[in-house]
Formats: C-alpha cells, sequence, structure tokens
C-alpha cells in the first residue's frame, strides 16, 4: 500500500483530561523528526468538562488548514467517540479505554479499538497518564518511533511525572492493535514551532519593544504571556493592567516617553481602548495594537474565531486621523508584520493595528526560521528646530513632525489631547484647527508608498478571482491546490474547468488598490472569501473601488475554515 503523504490524529475529550499537553508532546516530537505539523484547537470556554479536541496534521511539505475528516483518534470520553467516528477515514483507527460505555453506533466498528489504556497507565505509575499510553499505542500502529520522546516529556514535566510518562508510553507501544503506513519522514532541516501569537510577541521583540501593558482575553492572552516568559532575556516590561482602558493609557503613556510600545486585546477589550486610541492619534504618539478576533457582540464565543471587527477597528474612536491596519495571514506573516508595525508607528507617528484571530493565535505549525538579519530598528527621531525650541506638532509638507521625548536636555515637549498648536499648547482657533487636521491627514499620502499590495496565489490563467485577507489566506492555499488539482477531471466539451486564483491582503487600511485594479480587468467572476455574517472586506473593497463581488462565501460559525470547505462550495456552487 503507498504510504500517504499526510495524516490527521484527533485526540479528544473534557477540559482537564491532558488534552493539551498530550497534543504539544506529539506536535512536537513529530516535528523533530522530520514532518511538517498543523495543529488546530476547538476548545470550550469552561476549565473543566465540555468536549474539547485538539486535531494534528503532519506530512512531507508545508500544510494550511485543518481537515475536515481524521485518521487516528485518541478518545479519552465517550462523547469523542460519538462525536468523532462519523469522520474517520474508512481505513482509520480510533483508540479507547477499555471501560468507557460507547455508543450503539461504535458496535461492530472494526476500526474501534478498546485497550486497557487506564489499567496499563495505573501499572506505570500513573492513572493520569492513560492519554501517554494511548499516544504511545498510536505512535507503534502507525510506525512512528518513540526515541526523541523522553527529553520532550522531561522538558514538560516535573522528573519524577514525566518518567512515568516515559514509562506509560512503552508500556502503551506494547498494545498498538495495527500497523499502518505513515508518512515518510523528511529531513527537519531546523524548522521551528510556533503559532501565531507567538510570532507577534517574537516579532514584537525582534522590533525591539520595551513594554506591553495587556488584560487577560482570550485569544489575546499567550502575546503577554509569551512576553511575560521572556522578559529577563527579551528585555521587555511585561505589564497585566487592571482592564483594557488602563493597558492602552500605559502604552501610549510608554511611547510618549520614549519607549516602543504595545498592547493587545480582543474586540469586548478593544471596544474599550477607542478613547485611547484616539488619544494616541491626536498626541502623534506611536502605537501598536494587536486586536485577536473572536466572534461577537460582547462576550459571543470566547474561544472562537471570526473576522467581524475590520470595520470596527477600520473607523474606531471618533474624529479623523491616520492609522493603519494589518491582516496577519501566517505565524510567519505575523512576525514580519508586527516588526513593520513598529517601523511605521514611529515613522508616521501613528496608531497601527495587527488583526489576528482565534484560528491563527491558537494553531501550531512548523516554519522555517524567522529572517532576523534584516530587521533595522530605526526610531525615526527628530531634532529640535534652530531656535532652540521644539515644535511637536510643526506643519511639515509631508504632515510628519519630528519626534523628541520629554527629558531631552534644552528641549520643552509638550502635547495635549485637546486641538493644539505646533508647540502642543491648547487653541481653540479655527485656523489652528484646519491646519492640524490637513497636517495630520497628509499622513495618509506618504503612508501609501509603504502599503504592501496583496499576494497573488493560484493560476495565472485565472477566470475566477477570490479575494480574501488575514489568516483565511491558509485555508484559501489549500483550496487553491485541491481545485487545480480538480480541474483535470474528465468534464464535456462545453464545460471547461474554471481557473482560480486569489489575492490574499495583509494591509486591509488604507486599501492597498492597484494590484486588484489590475487583476480584475481578467476575472470573469470576484468572489469574496471571509469569516464573517456581512461580508465586511467586500463592502470596504467596494466601498474603495467601486468593485462588487459576485459571490460570497461566508462562514461564521465560530469553527475554522479548511480548504475542503471552500472547494466544495466553489465546485458545488453552494453558499
Amino acid at each position: 500500500m503507498e504510504r500517504p503523504d499526510r495524516l490527521a490524529i484527533l485526540i479528544g475529550g473534557s477540559a482537564g483530561q491532558g488534552m493539551d499537553s498530550l497534543t504539544a508532546v506529539l506536535e512536537k516530537h513529530l516535528q523533530r523528526i522530520g514532518y511538517w505539523t498543523f495543529t488546530t484547537r476547538d476548545y470550550m470556554s469552561r476549565v473543566r468538562g465540555g468536549h474539547n479536541f485538539n486535531q494534528t496534521l503532519f506530512g512531507t511539505s508545508p500544510l494550511h488548514s485543518p481537515s475536515k475528516g481524521s485518521d487516528a483518534v485518541i478518545a479519552l470520553d465517550a462523547a469523542t467517540v460519538e462525536l468523532h467516528l462519523g469522520d474517520l477515514a474508512p481505513d482509520g483507527l480510533l483508540l479507547v479505554d477499555a471501560a468507557v460505555a460507547l455508543p450503539l453506533s461504535a458496535a461492530g466498528d472494526a476500526r474501534v479499538h478498546r485497550l486497557p489504556l487506564k489499567e496499563t497507565a495505573t501499572a506505570s505509575g500513573s492513572p493520569k497518564t492513560e492519554g501517554t499510553v494511548a499516544l504511545g499505542a498510536l505512535l507503534a500502529s502507525l510506525g512512528l518511533p518513540l526515541e526523541g520522546l523522553a527529553p520532550i516529556l522531561a522538558g514538560h514535566f516535573p522528573p519524577e511525572i514525566a518518567e512515568k510518562n516515559v514509562s506509560a508510553l512503552q508500556a502503551g507501544a506494547a498494545l498498538a492493535p495495527v500497523h499502518r503506513d505513515a508518512p515518510c519522514c523528511v529531513d527537519p532541516k531546523g524548522r521551528i514551532l510556533v503559532n501565531g501569537n507567538e510570532a507577534v510577541a517574537l516579532g514584537a521583540l525582534a522590533a525591539g519593544c520595551r513594554f506591553y501593558s495587556a488584560y487577560p482575553m482570550t485569544p489575546s492572552t499567550s502575546i503577554m504571556n509569551a512576553l511575560a516568559g521572556w522578559m529577563d532575556s527579551g528585555r521587555i516590561l511585561v505589564e497585566q493592567a487592571e482592564d483594557e482602558i488602563a493597558a492602552i493609557n500605559m502604552a501610549v503613556g510608554a511611547s510618549y516617553a520614549g519607549v516602543r510600545a504595545m498592547t493587545g486585546t480582543s474586540g469586548g477589550g478593544f471596544c474599550l481602548m477607542v478613547e485611547a486610541l484616539g488619544l494616541a492619534g491626536m498626541l502623534e504618539v506611536p502605537l501598536v495594537v494587536a486586536d485577536i478576533q473572536r466572534p461577537g457582540p460582547v462576550t459571543g464565543f470566547p474561544t472562537r474565531t471570526e473576522q467581524g471587527d475590520l470595520r470596527f477597528v477600520v473607523s474606531a474612536s471618533h474624529g479623523e486621523f491616520p492609522r493603519l491596519v494589518v491582516s496577519l495571514r501566517s505565524p510567519a506573516d505575523a512576525f514580519r508584520q508586527t516588526v513593520r508595525a513598529f517601523d511605521l508607528a514611529d515613522r508616521f507617528r501613528i496608531p497601527v493595528i495587527l488583526l489576528g484571530d482565534q484560528f491563527l493565535a491558537d494553531t501550531t505549525v512548523t516554519v522555517p526560521p524567522f529572517d532576523v538579519d534584516g530587521i533595522v530598528v530605526d526610531r525615526h527621531f527628530g531634532t529640535p528646530d534652530e531656535t532652540g525650541g521644539f515644535r511637536t506638532y510643526a506643519l511639515t509638507e509631508d504632515g510628519i513632525s519630528p519626534r523628541r521625548v520629554p527629558g531631552t536636555p534644552g528641549v520643552r515637549v509638550c502635547v495635549d489631547s485637546d486641538e493644539h498648536d505646533e508647540y502642543g499648547r491648547i487653541t481653540e482657533s479655527a485656523e489652528d484647527r484646519v491646519a492640524m487636521t490637513r497636517k495630520r491627514m497628509r499622513k495618509e499620502e506618504g503612508l501609501a508608498a509603504f502599503l504592501e499590495e496583496p499576494e497573488f496565489l493560484g493560476d495565472p490563467d485565472y477566470d475566477i478571482l477570490l479575494l480574501c485577507w488575514g489568516s483565511t489566506r491558509e485555508p484559501v492555499v489549500d483550496a487553491l491546490a485541491r481545485l487545480a488539482r480538480q480541474k483535470d477531471a474528465p468534464r464535456g466539451p462545453d464545460a471547461p474547468a474554471p481557473r482560480y486564483a486569489a489575492l490574499a491582503f495583509g494591509d486591509v487600511w488604507p486599501l492597498p488598490q492597484k494590484e486588484l485594479l489590475s487583476r480584475f480587468a481578467q476575472a470573469k467572476s470576484l468572489v469574496d472569501v471571509e469569516q464573517n455574517a456581512t461580508g465586511q472586506f467586500a463592502a470596504l473593497v467596494r466601498e474603495t473601488t467601486g468593485l462588487v463581488c459576485d459571490r460570497k462565501l461566508l462562514k461564521y460559525d465560530g469553527r475554522p475554515l479548511s480548504g475542503e470547505w471552500i472547494a466544495e462550495r466553489l465546485e458545488g456552487g453552494d453558499e
């Protein structure tokens, strides 16, 4: 039987049963022995109970989106059997403890293997290692090595617990019920394992961020957790504020004092930040804000994914001031765009908003190491004018006033949230108001030269052009590959296979238009793909360019997009 090029392993159970630890050990092992991996996490907003599951794909080439089905399942409870048996591959295997009462749907199913997992775990030193026993059985069933797992377990658990898990792993391997070939291992070539939020945190460190303040809010919290873990090595101060209002005001204050500063939150927390966002715009203080989206309104689906904040962040805070909104497309893109965000925030003295989402934040993938060699940290500070004073808001041709920080010898730096003159003094002059508004808005003209056009993906001879933004880029890549394979399937002479391509946007406000307008000229149909109920990006495109999408593929159930989902709807015509 020919080896597959990829397999999907699902680990399911109730919160508190150790699925995350088990998945972390599995994906790290697969990455170290040479596979590309891709892990998504589906979890409920509760500490214990409920049904949670993680799915890890691994294979011989980069992976971009979750799979609808799985090839192997470790079921830590009966609910996992009932919910996921229907999506198990015909030649798949499901491992479950012999004492678990199975649903009727599993009766007589040869793919279901009832093993003495808990009994074996107890004999190995601890009943809590039941999942590790199952992992050992699964790895042995797939012909995957156990060598290398001991140091991973030692890095994940205290020594005594790690030792019990190693024993459980070996005992589990002896229970392997079947043998099935896994994909061939490939050279790991030094790849790293990282999720989207970790990539943002690493990008902030690489950009010279020295202050991060936030209030915990799923799914943004892991940015703060990662940076807090690197406070000493990364030379950064991380402050858990009492709320989101305090968090953004701390970041504004730190930036005013001359430190590269950042804050992060999700949609509900961003709602609380909007007045201080306007403060950064009026003070012309550089600021980077990460909004890691989740479904709303209000509490919504706290642990799920969506792209529902786009129109909100584009216009957040009253009044008018320039800003840059960048959507993050992948962990590698998140790292690079975070570095870029700090540079552009300093260069133009504006807020830069990074839009992520739970799918990107929690999905762990193997990627080549991030390139840090070309990163240059330029703070773009100005100098005092010839009179020895300092016009904090000097009326410059490009709208960018030279910047100094308070405490600079011989320089007085004045700022105010009220409208002000060039020296930062409060004014109610109509002339000053017009001059300052025009000065601030002139920054958009310069910013336009730094906007990045969307990435073109797919068939150059396309007739159907997809539009996507942010993390939808990854499942669209998967969908395009599937559709490219399907175009060679036999069809009637009067029904040629459509050819697909896509534009994947990173910068979304101001919207770069050159590539879009150029590519649109060839397209017979324009299709919007995004994760919200109203097609927010399609509306933004229509507002700024006049282009109208013929179809919209919108998903807003809180679960991530997949290449299969997109391809099926494009081929079948379903919305």
